[in-house]
């Protein structure tokens, strides 16, 4: 039986039924697509011309035309390899050198004729998802998921079988691949010898992408009349690498090129005559040939960052031509990745070719096709199949799979004119790349186990076995933590995280003070917050997790004093003895990897918690804009007086005017003129503007962080300079505000920072007696309880904190420190006991802005695809300068006094809302 039967396909009956009444706006629906499906049915092949009756045997045989025999019932008894293990058995074959799988940019070019003239136009791109050109060529659509017809696919599938498949071609340039293409094409009878050159001269007219339509429109007028084609550079590499050894056919395409034909008829001599005639002109062009430079400026270099790095083109050539009776079709892999020129808009090696050229009058079925081919070479799946397939049965096997996992859209439920918006997330098809896995028992316990001891959080077994291997796996970073923060984002993080510490460690530090009659206040704060961050960025497991003061320290310091006024004790020193003791308990608990307990924390937990907090900033932020019109009351005309205000003249004035001047008929204003004051119990101090204005700084704060933060997604400006924008939104927007708060000129309320470093209160020095003058010596013994009890605060705070910074959603790749963390901390309670300082621990909601604001995102997306999260800058610079420049903010007491508090109140509700994203509560 010859070998070649047995790849064809059986053919429609229908095949010479043809049907021309259907509209351009038909094909665009994929309504009205004739299709000739060759449906390739494994175990049966054969070659039929005429329909038959079959002639049944004793033997079960069936006479065939030239008289040979197949045995139809073992064949059609053959057991049939689904197509989804065939790809699994392809895709799981051991990979060599060159089939490794690359990333694919698709571009699809379709043979336009302007007059006398034709030239290949980009009419659709794909990376991962489709973008036409629309209606008029002047621009790209929005990137949509690729919708294609059921016909097409079965049109795709009947052209792999039936077309020409050239697998690891060797060849350097678009002239080369043309001769060895049809070459292939006329051996197999698809394509007479005479129509070869015409062919030939199509495939290499020059390429026109749609970067180059307005650069053209421009330069239109002093273009040369010859169109210059990638037969060119085609050219050049030949003579370059192969001498002058061209042969007779490949010359006369080639100076056909130059005497640029009719498109009508494309008449192409083929004689040496002819050829000899003409040679002059390849001379000429070959001098003028496209050189390195130009082609560059004519690549789109600009697309190239949505490009993955490593990737390689499919290029897909359909068009119509009237010299052909039939289409041809190939399809080509090199086996290396090439450099073709301009074929592709992008300088990016090209791996794939798809050709496609038929008889005029279908081109709405080549375009769809076309479509087909480009949407399955974006597929996660086909794609790996494309590289690694030996034969066609494997491209087969690939599509077939395609089709089973493909979804088919009743027409009249849905409109295929509509375009379909790429989704959030991509799903993911590694099902459909691996075997169905036998059911494996997988004992959770030994999983959770492991998972502890990745975490840290498994008990050694031995004294301070967690913190030292804590140590031990924090060690070989240190260096890359201090490296890794050489980034733009990381002085953009500075800025903003720099006022959102600052700001509440100042009002906590004002409500220390209230609590505690100024023994401990915003200086206080600031020096603690410059020991603690500083110290605790240097040396703790992770530097991630900012610290602040919290609401649960504050009640609790708040109680103490209470306690130590009531009963005449003297309230540092008997807060000295409870802070050491809440150290040694905290650094017994270390030894004995109590951390280890956070593995019981939930996620429920976590996320009620920090939903807590988030709200608690939402809420102290509007409530602090609020508390501004209590010191800046509105006056209202539906108010009345509770009291008369009347004008009363200045002491030891004469009034020259007349004896009856009545000063009590003088409004404010006149009162003011004729240097009075209004005086009576109805005399309200009113601010008219400065509420109102205060609410609008808050609120254009928030609004404007936000819409600077999102605008990395937006389409104006060059993506680096939208990621910069959105790094520093919410540096730029308290410049904004402040900017507006100094040009309208109101008294609104600033930001009070302590203009001298001394204790607020004067009764007390930077260090702290243990006893003082009136606490006995068995307070050092008593405040063991209380210790106890700020241990469980500083405790939950701080594990909860970290394990909320240490989530697998955050990606980080240098491990956790939970025993090392506390052990910090712990040191830092101390010092700052004996400092007579506020305990910082870590806050939440600072911790998660702190996370947020280091956030990396890939920079090359494609078209249509969210940038993806690639991780968290995991280093400790930030946290290290942020309190440094809190400790030395009495020095920049001159500029930090213009900014406005209700700007720092909008911080403050933008953090809030920002640790709500990705919150699984709501």
């Amino acid at each position: 039986m010859n070998p070649a039967v047995l790849d064809e396909a059986p053919r429609d009956p229908g095949v010479r039924v043809t049907h021309h009444s259907y509209t351009d706006q038909d094909f665009e629906g994929h309504r009205a697509h004739t299709v000739y499906v060759g449906l390739h049915v494994p175990g049966y092949h054969r070659r039929s011309h005429h329909r038959r009756h079959r002639h049944h045997h004793k033997n079960g045989n069936k006479k065939r035309e030239d008289g040979t025999s197949a045995e139809y019932p073992s064949e059609l008894h053959r057991p049939v390899t689904p197509p989804a293990e065939r790809v699994h058995f392809i895709l799981g074959e051991d990979e060599d050198g060159t089939h490794e799988s690359h990333p694919l940019f698709s571009e699809m070019e379709e043979l336009h004729y302007e007059g006398d003239e034709m030239e290949w136009r980009e009419t659709a791109r794909w990376i991962k998802f489709e973008e036409d050109v629309e209606e008029g060529g002047n621009r790209w659509s929005k990137p949509h998921v690729a919708t294609i017809s059921l016909h097409s696919l079965f049109e795709l599938r009947s052209c792999i079988l039936n077309g020409t498949v050239m697998l690891d071609l060797e060849a350097n340039n678009l002239d080369q691949i043309s001769d060895l293409v049809l070459e292939n094409i006329v051996n197999a009878g698809h394509l007479q010898i005479e129509n070869r050159d015409r062919i030939k001269e199509a495939l290499l007219r020059r390429h026109r992408h749609q970067h180059e339509r307005k650069h053209d429109k421009v330069d239109k007028s002093s273009r040369l009349p010859l169109i210059r084609s990638l037969a060119d550079i085609g050219r050049n590499s030949s003579k370059n690498m192969f001498g002058s050894s061209s042969s007779a056919p490949n010359t006369a395409a080639q100076d056909s090129i130059v005497k640029s034909p009719s498109c009508s008829s494309l008449n192409l001599g083929a004689s040496n005559n002819q050829s000899g005639h003409n040679s002059h002109n390849l001379g000429d062009i070959s001098g003028n040939s496209t050189s390195s430079a130009d082609l560059q400026h004519r690549l789109n270099q600009a697309f190239m960052k949505k490009i993955p790095p490593g990737a390689e083109a499919s290029n897909i050539l359909v068009g119509e031509v009237d010299f052909l009776d039939r289409a041809i079709i190939a399809f080509v892999r090199l086996s290396q990745a090439t450099s073709l020129g301009d074929l592709t808009e992008v300088p990016v090696p090209t791996r794939f070719l798809f050709i496609l050229l038929g008889p005029s009058g279908n081109l709405g079925r080549y375009h769809e096709i076309g479509r087909a081919m480009a949407t399955l070479m974006s597929d996660e799946v086909f794609h790996d199949v494309a590289y690694k397939a030996k034969s066609r049965q494997d491209l087969l096997a690939g599509v077939d799979e395609f089709l089973d996992a493909v979804t088919v859209l009743p027409p009249g439920a849905w409109d295929p004119s509509i375009r379909i918006e790429p989704p959030q997330q991509l799903p993911s098809q590694e099902a459909r790349k691996k075997t169905e896995p036998q059911e494996v028992k997988v004992d959770e316990e030994e999983e959770e186990e492991k998972e502890r001891e990745e975490s840290g959080l498994k008990r050694s077994g031995r004294l301070f076995g967690g913190l030292i291997n804590d140590v031990k796996r924090k060690l070989p970073w240190y260096i890359s933590d201090f490296t890794d923060a050489f980034a733009l984002q990381s002085v953009a993080s500075i800025f903003f995280l720099y006022f959102a510490c600052l700001t509440p460690i100042i009002t906590f530090g004002g409500l220390l003070g209230d609590a505690t009659e100024e023994r401990i206040a915003a200086i206080e704060s600031l020096l603690s917050g410059a020991i603690c961050g500083i110290i605790y960025g240097l040396f703790s497991g992770q530097p991630l997790t900012v610290l602040g003061s919290t609401g649960p320290v504050l009640v609790f310091e708040t109680i103490l004093f209470d306690f130590c006024r009531d009963n005449d004790l003297e309230y540092l020193p008997l807060r000295l003895w409870i802070g050491l003791w809440t150290t040694l308990i905290l650094i017994t608990l270390v030894a004995f990897d109590a951390s280890a307990l956070v593995c019981y924390i939930t996620r429920f937990t976590e996320e009620n918690f920090a939903t807590l907090i988030s709200f608690i900033f939402i809420y102290k932020s509007i409530e602090k804009v609020l508390d501004i019109g209590h010191y800046y009351p509105l006056s209202s005309p539906l108010m009345p007086y509770p009291g008369q205000c009347l004008c009363s003249p200045p002491n030891g004035t004469l009034v020259e005017t007349s004896e009856d001047f009545q000063w009590f008929q003088l409004n404010s204003t006149a009162c003011k003129l004729y240097n009075g004051t209004m005086d009576g119990p109805g005399c309200l101090s009113t601010y008219p503007d400065i509420y109102l204005f205060s609410i609008i700084l808050y609120a254009c704060t928030f609004f404007v962080a936000v819409f600077l933060k999102e605008f990395k997604f937006t389409p104006f400006f060059p993506s680096k300079i939208r990621s910069l924008i959105s790094d520093f939104a919410v540096v730029i927007s308290i410049l904004l505000m402040t900017v507006a708060d100094a040009w309208v000129g109101l008294n609104t309320p600033k930001l009070q920072v302590p203009a001298k470093f001394q204790p607020t209160w004067h009764g007390r020095g930077w260090l702290i007696p243990f006893f003082g003058k009136k606490n006995p010596w068995w307070t050092a013994l008593v405040t063991v309880l209380p210790a106890l009890l700020a241990t469980i605060l500083i405790f939950m705070d701080q594990q909860i904190t970290a394990v909320i910074i240490n989530r697998h959603e955050n990606k980080l790749k240098k491990g956790c420190g939970y025993h090392l963390d506390l052990f910090v901390l712990a040191l830092l309670i101390a010092v700052c006991s004996i400092l007579g300082l506020p305990w910082f621990v870590a806050a939440t909601v600072l911790a998660m802005t702190h996370v947020n604001s280091l956030r990396m995102e890939s920079e090359c997306s494609a078209p249509g695809e969210k940038p993806q999260f690639l991780g968290v800058r995991e280093q400790r610079v930030t946290q290290i300068i942020i309190f440094a420049l809190v400790g030395l903010s009495v020095l920049f007491t001159s500029v930090l006094q213009h900014i406005p508090m209700p700007v720092l109140y909008g911080v403050f509700l933008y953090m809030g809302v920002s640790s709500l994203k990705g919150s699984q509560v709501f």
